[in-house]
Parts: C-alpha cells; sequence; structure tokens
C-alpha cells in the first residue's frame, strides 16, 4: 500500500512538473511616459532610491542599448504594440483631443497576439492610439482597460496653453467615468494603475496574461501621492520617480506572492527619453545626447530592464542594439503564435533576452525617423545622421516649477558617430569611416523605398493607412 502511495505522490509531481513546463508564459510590459536614461539607479540615478528597479535589475537583465521608434508619445506606442515602426502604419506624433484616426483594425496588436493563445490581456494607463471608441484598447485585443486616452498635459491648465483643451476624461473600458480629471485625481493615477494591475494578476493566476502598464507619469504636469509626497532629494521629480519604483515592486511582488515569477517575463522601459525643457520638472538622459523630440540617442534610447527568474540570467547586461518593435514578434514565438500575414519590422531577440552566448542583433540597422523624415540610422556600433533640423536649450537650463523653458532650433550636417566610444554623439567620424557612411546610406536608401522620407518628397511604398473615423 505505501509503495503505490508513494507512487501516485510521484505521478502527481511528474503531472505538476509537466503542467508548469507547458504553461504558456505571463507577459507584463510596464511602459513609462517620459523617463530618461539616467532616471532610475541601474542607470545612474543616485538623488533618490530606486530599490525595486535596482532589484529588477539584480535579478534580470539591464539592456543598455533598447531604442524606441521615435522620440514621442502616440509615435512610440504604435511601435511597440504593432511590432512595426509607427511610419508604416500611419501614427505620428502625439494624438490629442482634436485627432479624428488612430490605430487601424487591420493592424495586429501584442494583445491579439497573446488572445491568439487564450490569454487574458489588461492595459492600466495611457493609451494614446485614439480615443474615439474604434481605436481604443477593447477593439484592438484588450479584455480590460483603465486610464487616460492621450497625455495627461492635455487638459485644461497646460501651462502654455491655457484653455486649449477640453477637460481630461478617464476612462473605463469603453466608457468615460471621470469626465473631468482634476489635480487629485492625476495624483492617484499612479496607485490607481498599480492597484488594478496587481488585483488583474490575482484574478489570472492560473491563466496566461498579458499586462499592459503604461503609466502617465513621469510626462508632465507631475502629480504624486502623499504616501510619496516630499520624500527625495529631487523635489516633485523625484518622488514620482519613487512612486513608479514602488508600482515595480507591487506588481514584482504579487508575481512572487502567487509563485508567477518563474512564469512571467516582465519589461521594464520608457516611450522616449525627458522633455528637457521642463527643467526640474524633468529628467536627464546623460550621458546620451538631447532628449524627447529628438532622434539623437537621448530622445529615443530608453533605461531597459528584463525579468524572468530562472529564465533571463541574472546581473547580466545586453550591449546589443534592440527596440520596441522587437518584442511582438519575440513573444510570438516564445507562445507559438501566429505573426500578421502583413509586414511588420521586429525580429525574434530572444536569444538577447536570455543572454545566449555571442547572440547579436538580427537587425541589420535599425531607423530613426521625426514624423515622416529619416533623420538617422544606426547599424552595430555606428550611428549616421542626416542632415536635419531639430530642437536644443543650447546648453542653457530648463524651466521651474512646471513652466518650460524655450526651446531654440539647431541643425546638425551629415555626421557619423562610434556609439561604442562616443555615447553622447559629440564627434563626427564620417571622414575616418567613408565605408560606413556608404554602407549605411545604402540601407537608408532600401528603406526610403519602403517607408518614405518627407525631407527627399520620396512616398514610401510599403505604409499603411491609420484607422479613421
Amino acid at each position: 500500500m505505501m509503495r503505490r502511495f508513494l507512487a501516485l505522490l510521484l505521478l502527481a509531481g511528474l503531472v505538476t512538473a509537466a503542467a508548469a513546463a507547458e504553461r504558456l508564459p505571463n507577459i507584463v510590459i510596464i511602459f513609462i511616459d517620459d523617463m530618461g536614461y539616467a532616471d532610475i539607479g541601474p542607470f545612474g540615478a543616485t538623488d533618490y532610491p530606486t530599490p525595486n528597479l535596482d532589484r529588477m535589475a539584480q535579478e534580470g537583465r539591464r539592456f543598455t542599448d533598447f531604442y524606441v521608434t521615435q522620440p514621442v508619445c502616440s509615435a512610440s506606442r504604435a511601435g511597440l504594440l504593432t511590432g512595426c515602426y509607427n511610419v508604416r502604419v500611419g501614427i505620428l506624433g502625439a494624438l490629442n483631443d482634436r485627432a479624428t484616426h488612430g490605430i487601424s483594425a487591420q493592424e495586429t496588436t501584442l494583445a491579439e497576439i497573446c488572445k491568439q493563445k487564450g490569454y487574458a490581456t489588461a492595459i492600466y494607463g495611457k493609451w494614446h492610439l485614439g480615443h474615439h471608441l474604434p481605436f481604443l484598447p477593447l477593439q484592438h485585443g484588450f479584455d480590460e482597460y483603465y486610464g487616460l486616452p492621450y497625455s495627461n498635459d492635455m487638459w485644461p491648465f497646460h501651462p502654455e496653453l491655457p484653455g486649449r483643451f477640453p477637460p481630461l476624461p478617464l476612462m473605463n473600458n469603453n466608457d468615460i467615468i471621470d469626465p473631468n480629471v482634476d489635480h487629485e485625481d492625476q495624483a492617484r493615477l499612479t496607485t490607481n494603475y498599480t492597484e488594478r494591475a496587481v488585483d488583474f494578476i490575482e484574478r489570472n493566476k492560473e491563466r496566461p496574461f498579458f499586462l499592459y502598464v503604461p503609466h502617465s507619469m513621469v510626462h508632465v504636469p507631475l502629480h504624486v501621492s502623499n504616501k510619496f509626497k516630499g520624500k527625495s532629494k529631487r523635489g516633485l521629480f523625484g518622488d514620482v520617480v519613487m512612486e513608479v519604483d514602488w508600482s515595480v515592486g507591487q506588481i514584482l511582488d504579487a508575481l512572487r506572492r502567487n509563485n508567477l515569477a518563474r512564469h512571467t517575463w516582465v519589461i521594464f522601459t520608457s516611450d522616449n527619453g525627458p522633455w528637457l525643457s521642463y527643467g526640474d520638472h524633468a529628467g536627464s538622459a546623460k550621458p546620451l545626447r538631447e532628449g524627447k523630440g529628438t532622434t539623437f540617442d537621448g530622445g529615443v534610447r530608453e533605461p531597459t530592464l528584463m525579468w524572468w527568474p530562472g529564465t533571463i540570467p541574472a546581473g547580466t547586461v545586453c550591449r546589443e542594439p534592440a527596440m520596441t518593435i522587437d518584442i511582438l514578434p519575440t513573444v510570438a514565438k516564445l507562445i507559438g503564435a501566429k505573426l500578421p500575414d502583413h509586414k511588420i519590422d521586429g525580429k525574434d531577440i530572444w536569444p538577447l533576452v536570455i543572454g545566449e552566448p555571442g547572440a547579436k542583433s538580427p537587425q541589420e540597422a535599425y531607423y530613426f525617423y521625426r514624423g515622416r523624415a529619416l533623420e538617422a540610422v544606426r547599424m552595430g556600433r555606428w550611428k549616421l545622421h542626416f542632415p536635419h533640423k531639430y530642437r536644443t536649450l543650447g546648453g542653457r537650463p530648463g524651466g521651474k516649477g512646471g513652466i518650460p523653458a524655450k526651446y531654440e532650433t539647431a541643425e546638425i550636417g551629415l555626421a557619423l558617430f562610434d556609439l561604442e566610444n562616443d555615447p553622447g554623439e559629440t564627434k563626427d567620424v564620417k571622414d575616418e569611416h567613408p565605408e560606413i557612411v556608404a554602407k549605411i546610406k545604402m540601407l537608408a536608401d532600401k528603406i526610403r523605398q519602403d517607408l518614405g522620407d518627407s525631407r527627399l518628397g520620396i512616398e514610401g511604398k510599403g505604409i499603411r493607412q491609420p484607422g479613421r473615423l
């Protein structure tokens, strides 16, 4: 009898182990708004503590050369969720309350990839891919949505455009539940997103899920709950980052508490670099050049952490270039989902994620557009800028107390930078490497035929239209 009992126990253990092995992994993406490269401890921040992100880096992998498609809100989110350069899917800039377009129903989002395999899906935070009903999250693969339809500064209290925007709505699924978000409401946003994210994990712990948490912070106007107000040495901005760090800790603790840590891939990154004109209400991109709104690395290279205990090697660093467009095809391959029939731009970066020895970026190059103009290309360690104008503070300090300083316009000519030795893009080395310039120019000519280049009057053959009312 005892032998039979032990055999049954062994069989039950084998069944449990097999079930765990067969379980599809959960996917969690925490997407911060306007966070600079140096705004968290693992990337150099020292004026305030970020213990949860520090631990995430210690237990996971830090990506030093991880990019977004464009240095602005809607464009960046389109790239993340579709696996395409945002130019391809027709989403440019930052959509506002007057926009009559949004993400097309013909595009396949990361949530829809996960739905193929029966995932529960949710977004708690800022959407910003169209605020009209056809463009909202529930029409694009998400089961649940709570948050703002666009940026939190698109409200009547904008410091430079007072009265330009109508009241800011807060949404739950397809409905507006608060038509007039005020300062107190904004101060609760980070906490509310976090509590809903934790509740979603608790409710879906027995099935695979995709959880997307695109925080409204650290985008201005900065708001923080009472539990973090006045806690940092960096003023309100530091307080806000500390609350974002707390949010990350709450989500990771929920995964640990429910024995999901070894079944969950967590990605932490940002939509673009810091809004430098806001000065003490903005972060830092050091040692990178410039910030949000530019295609220098300060605008498009983001502090990125990936965590999956037992799968992603702890305390490691990836210095290969990668981009948010690569997440969708990587997830699709990981869970055995089918990629969309139309063309996407991302590629599987799983070997980089798990630290496979000798793994290299699968992309020959990454392309950086501003609007529809191709401004820069990164190929390996090299980055070539084509002549373009850009906004800058020109060495002047930013604004104070939520009032931005004025940008000035500067211009860069054709310039090649060696990012391995010069991450700040300070020394033009095109004359020393004409063969690199020639090769990148060839790649640029090829992508222009596909995605176009408004600077040269080229209409791309591979661009698709956004959804329209």
